[in-house]
């Protein structure tokens, strides 16, 4: 199975989701939980936005499957 990334987005089902939070411990911990209810590509590397509060990241996740890859009925 291959890993989600930008290039799936194309399709209907797929989101990029930004998780923004105070530290990185929570940001990442709030993208992984998201693995639990779809397939996720878990959380990208870390990065700050100058100007702005919070550290982000981003995990790409296919709503029309499982946390295992398997198709959701």
């Amino acid at each position: 199975m291959e890993p989600i990334s930008e290039a799936y987005l194309a399709g209907p089902g797929m989101a990029a989701v930004d998780v923004v939070a105070d530290d990185e411990q929570t940001a990442a911990a709030a993208a992984r939980a998201l693995g639990f209810l779809w397939w996720s590509s878990g959380p990208s590397r870390p990065w700050r936005v100058p100007g702005e509060a919070g550290v982000r990241v981003r995990t790409y996740v296919d709503i029309r499957r499982a946390p295992d890859g398997t198709p959701v009925a």
